[in-house]
This record gives structure tokens, sequence and C-alpha cells, in this order.
């Protein structure tokens, strides 16, 4: 293949199976001290320490503290060889305290380090971006001589690492991260997750040629769509090169808070749903026990997955693949009625069935600001789009494109249904007499959706399905749902609707953005509705009702469907952060959260941020101790700005370039 920009290699093999039941991807077991890895071995959960690798006591404490939480294995950054070395004082510390939890070292740019550090840890992580090869401002055309020239450079740099790794019974962790992929491999397959794959399994045939293969892999991004497709692909081009190594999972720079976890949340678990993923890790702006419950709580939901009710296979597969490509991203298109399917984005329901009479503090609750100069509704970004009342009446008059959702018998009653819209079970729908002229909510399960039912109702131009499911494997029901839509060419638009009974804030969170998100980042699904019936929630009604307001609209962000607020794509710091990654996300995070639809970006030093934060449109990036460098995009506009004016530089740069907005005020 010619190396030239026109000939690239982006084309994706579209060979995939398309699953309806849960079965895991069978991979290999990986020795990784007493903790193996792969096989039928539980997921494994792990973390990263983010204190400088020389302090050893701190780091000692974070590690266990990191450990009690919860973890397998604990990771330790070691930029250069000294750091290695003292991974040696940090291992022993720990065995002393009767920590035996394997060690996981983490290279960049530094072979002699992955050298030292693999004779002493129970495994190495490097990154075939800068391992060995290099990306450089002056990037080059590779002809097929000079690329295969600079695999050979390469197979030298790695073959080293491999001998001591298996002398010493190391495992290797080859993880590629979408923001440092080579110059090499970006000129050969673009800026794609074709790239990624590519760039992990060079260095897995090199290590095959050795004879190795204790090996894990993993792909990383901070945007969950390229970090799942890049997953399913690498996947895809081990059964067909007949591999099957053990994969780690991650969202990369995810954020902090509830942005980091529902990011993480989309990534991981939409993959782990089909059976994907051997060792996970949350990465969030936060310390790093704090990543560990929700891991746990991601891991826990795959637990007798196995024992789901049956979800019947694809019939018409041809048909499928036609419009489905697991690989892209491409929205099924369906028609519009009023603000529902088309070219909007998704909308929010909000549920309010569970009160007995719906007052203004529950609309507030909802996102709605009520303006008491024009003494009327007013609507922000985060205003759900429509309320959903069941059999309570709603005695609020609602304006604009905010309407009321109610139960079908309730709507027969209302004398003047103007942004009221009736809610019908499947059944009722076809044998009521009296259905709305304007828009019908259809409500329906897998048993329903049947080709017979689809055709009685494709062409009525007022419906809006509602899908939903009591499938322990619900995900997997509900995108099967949609794919008998794409088979039979249904573009009726459809809001996915979730019902749970569940305690734990971070676990509703977690399993909603796994559930609704992993269906949007396949371009499925024209609205969310959340409810949660846990008594205990329940109480406390308004606040419940503005969580799952806040969490919908999170997930929506995350898989970039329907932009409402500031998007912060922030490391989750490690020991060569070059200031306080927690104080200053949230320092920035006050003076920019204003500014929808803006994506800036954190990162505590050189290794991943410029690549990583190349789809931001700021960067603020730790070049050397107390000193920040500025990007707009992916270029350099401000160099080594004193930590403690650099925040205030930041807006100064976003002033400059026009896109900084004042903040509003309402009374």
């Amino acid at each position: 293949m010619s190396g030239t920009s026109s000939q690239r290699k982006t084309a994706q093999n579209k060979s995939h199976t398309i699953q309806t039941s849960y079965s895991m991807f069978k991979t290999r077991v990986v020795k990784i001290g007493d903790v193996p890895l792969g096989g039928r071995y539980p997921i494994r959960i792990q973390s990263m320490t983010t204190t400088n690798t020389m302090d050893t006591k701190v780091i000692v404490e974070q590690s266990v503290r990191i450990i009690e939480a919860g973890a397998d294995y604990v990771r330790i950054t070691a930029p250069s060889l000294k750091e290695a070395q003292n991974l040696e004082v940090i291992k022993k510390y720990l065995r002393k305290r009767g920590y035996g939890t394997p060690l996981i070292a983490d290279i960049h740019y530094t072979p002699n380090a992955a050298l030292l550090a693999a004779r002493i840890v129970e495994k190495v992580r490097i990154n075939p971006g800068n391992y060995a090869d290099k990306r450089k401002s002056n990037a080059q055309e590779y002809n097929d001589i000079e690329y295969n020239s600079e695999l050979e450079r390469i197979r030298e740099r790695i073959i080293p690492l491999i001998k001591v790794c298996k002398e010493y019974g190391t495992a290797l962790r080859i993880g590629t991260n979408h923001g440092s992929l080579s110059d090499r491999i970006l000129n050969r397959y673009g800026d794609t997750h074709t790239g990624m794959v590519e760039s992990a399994l060079e260095f897995v045939r090199i290590c095959e040629g050795e004879g190795f293969y204790d090996i894990v892999l993993s792909m990383k991004a901070s945007n969950p769509i390229i970090m799942v497709q890049a997953n399913r692909l690498l996947v895809n081009k081990m059964r067909e090169e007949d591999m099957n190594y053990p994969l780690h999972l991650g969202v990369t720079e995810a954020g902090e808070a509830e942005d980091g976890r529902i990011k993480s949340a989309v990534g991981i678990g939409t993959l782990l749903d089909e059976g994907i993923g051997d060792t996970i890790r949350v990465s969030l702006t936060e310390e790093p026990e704090h990543e560990i419950p929700a891991a746990r709580s991601l891991v826990k939901r795959y637990e007798n997955r196995d024992t789901h009710d049956s979800i019947a296979p694809i019939v018409n597969d041809n048909k499928l693949t036609k419009h489905y490509n697991p690989f892209s991203y491409s929205k099924w298109e369906t028609r519009s009625i009023s603000n529902i399917g088309g070219s909007n984005p998704p909308i929010v329901v909000a549920d309010l069935s569970h009160k007995d009479s719906i007052s203004p503090t529950d609309l507030v609750a909802a996102g709605l600001i009520y303006s008491t100069t024009e003494n009327k509704w007013d609507f922000s970004d985060l205003t759900c789009d429509y309320i959903y009342s069941g059999d309570t009446p709603v005695k609020f008059k609602l304006t604009g494109e905010k309407s009321i959702i109610c139960n079908y018998r309730l709507w027969l009653t209302i004398n003047d249904p103007e942004n009221v819209y009736p809610l019908f079970p499947c059944e009722e729908y076809f044998s009521s007499d009296r259905p709305s002229d304007k828009m019908n909510f259809v409500s329906v399960d897998f048993k329903v959706l049947s080709g017979e039912f689809l055709n009685m109702i494709k062409n009525d131009k007022t419906v809006v399905l509602v899908f939903e499911t009591s499938n322990k494997h619900g995900m997997m029901e509900q995108r099967r749902m949609f794919f008998e839509q794409v088979i039979d060419d249904c573009h009726i638009p459809v809001i996915i609707k979730r019902n749970y009974d569940v305690e734990s804030k971070e676990e509703l969170l977690l399993h909603a953005s796994i559930d609704c998100g992993g269906l949007f980042i396949a371009g499925f699904g024209d609205g969310i509705w959340i409810n949660n019936q846990c008594p205990a929630n329940l109480k406390n009604s308004q606040s419940h009702i503005s969580y799952i307001n806040d969490i919908s609209f999170g997930i929506l962000q995350a898989t970039r469907t329907r932009i409402t607020k500031t998007d912060y794509i922030s490391c989750p710091s490690c020991g060569r952060t070059l200031f306080d990654l927690q104080e200053t996300t949230l320092n920035i995070r006050k003076a920019t959260d204003h500014l929808k639809g803006l994506k800036i970006g954190i990162m505590g030093c050189i290794v991943n941020g410029p690549g990583e934060m190349a789809d931001a449109d700021y960067g603020y990036v730790g070049t050397v101790p107390g000193k920040i460098t500025l990007y707009k995009k992916s270029e350099v506009v401000r160099k080594n700005i004193s930590s403690d004016k650099a925040v205030e530089s930041l807006i100064d740069l976003i002033k400059e370039n026009g896109d900084w907005v004042e903040k509003e005020t309402r009374s």
C-alpha cells in the first residue's frame, strides 16, 4: 500500500457478530502475580496512583486506600529510571504490610524505565504511540519501504523488553491512546480507530514472533463513541488473526463527578454488555479510591448476566448490516413529530407520575424556572421537554415546546388538551376511538414489536413509540427492538424508557448511562425517559426528580447527541502531573461552566495532553512545574504561563477568540 494521504487505509471491515444473547468474548488467561486475568476469571478492577512516585510514604498510603477500596491491581507511573527503581521500594513496603496486590508500571517514552520495571512489578504498560514511535511536528509521508523500515526499528526497540518479561514472568499491556498515535500511524490510517487497532497489533505481532503471549490490550479515548468502536474493531481483528488477548477497558480523561462517571459508564458498560472486557478502570479527576465503587458497580451488574430472558436472534442480517455498522456512527433517521425525531436533538421526559399532586416545586426540580418579573414559567438548556404525570392532572399550563404526557384515560377528561398528549399501552391504542390528532405516545416491549405490529403502525404520522423492557439484558433487548425497525424500514420516532428500583444514586446513574447511552452511541433513540420507583428516593421527591433530570441531560451530553453545557476533558492525574488537577479543574469549571457547547481540555502533563484534547476548543496543559501552556485546538498559543495566572489567561484567550458569553442572571 502506498503511504500517500490519498491512499490511506480507512475502510472498515463490517464483519461483526451482532449478538442478542450475553456471551463473553473468550480470552486467554494472562498471569499477573497471584491475580490472573482473562479466561473465566472475574472482571478485574484497577486504579492508578496520582502522587509523585518518588514520595514513597505517600504513594504507599494511596496504594493501600486503592486496595482496601477493592482494586485487584494498582498502577504507578514510572516516567524515568529513578521512578522505576523506586517501584522496588514501594513494592517492598506494601508486601511488608501484607498487601500482595499486583503492581503495574505505567511507561511513556522511556524504554530503559520499562526494562527495569519489568524486573520488579507484575505487569508493565507501554503505549505504542510513544514507546518506540514518536509524534513530531514535521510529520512526513511514509512509503512502504520507509514504513517497514520503521517497523523493523520498533521491533529492535521492543525485543529487549519482551525478553525481560519472559524471563521474569511479567505481563505486558499494550495500551493505545487515541490522543497519542504516532505520525507513522496517522499518515497511514488517519486519526481513526483503525489506526488505534493497528498500532497495538503491530506490537502484538512482534511479541508473538518472539514467542511471548502474556499480553493485555487496551484502546482508550476521551470520546466514548471512539473508545467503543475501537474495542469492537480490535475484537473483530483479533478474531480474523486467531488472537484472544484480554482487554482492559476505560474512557481516558473522562473528568469528574457525575459527568466523568456517565462518560465512563457509557463506554465501558456498552462493551461489557457485549461481553467485551476483562479488566476496567473508571478514570476520574478525583482521589483514585473514589474510582473503585463505580467500577465495582459496573462489574457486579454482569454477574449471572447469562441467565437473562432470551432475545430473538437477527433473521434478516443482510438488510440490517446494510444500514448498521458497529464501527461507525450513523443516526437512524426517523420522521419528525413536533419536536421529536427527524433532525431534532433527543428530548428528555421527566417522570412525575409518582406524585398524588404536582406542585410548582416539582416543575422547578424538572428544570423549569419561574420568572418573578414576568410572572411566567421560563426554561433553560437543562429544562426537560415533557413531563409525564401518569394519572395525576397538571394544573399549570406550559407554553412553547414544553408539554405534558398523561395516561390516555386522564387525557380523555381534559377539556382543552393543548400541549397535553396521551400515552397508550399498545393494545389500547388500536382499540381507542379518540386518539390525539397531533401526537400519541404508544408504549411497547419486544413481545409486541413484531413485524405485524410495525406494519399496522408504521404509516401513522401521529405515533411516537416508547420502548420498554424488563429484561436483565435490557440494553441488548432494546437494541434488538431498534434493529426490528431498521429491518422493517420503519421510521417512527422512539423514546428510550428505562424503569428502575434503585436506592443508590450512583448505581442509578451508571446503569441508566449504559442502558440508554449504549443505544444513543449506536445512532438509536429520539428521547430519554428514566423512571426510578425506589421508595427511599421518592421520599425526597424534588431532589430525586432533579437528579434524574440532570443525569438524563448528562447522558445525552456524553453521547454527543444533545449538547447543553460545557464539556470538560480532564485527566485523572498521576505521578507525572505538574499541578493540582482537582483544584484547577474546579476553578476552571466555576469560571466556564456556562459556556454551552465549548470543549475544554485540562491535562496534567504533555504525555497525552495535546492528542487527547485535540477534539477540544481550548486546552490547559502542564509543561513544567508551575508553568502552563494554553492551546487553541491543537495549536500552542501561549507558553510558560505561571500557574497562579493560568486560569485567568485561559478566560482571556476564550474572550479574544469570541467564544465568551457572560453568565445570565435571573430574577
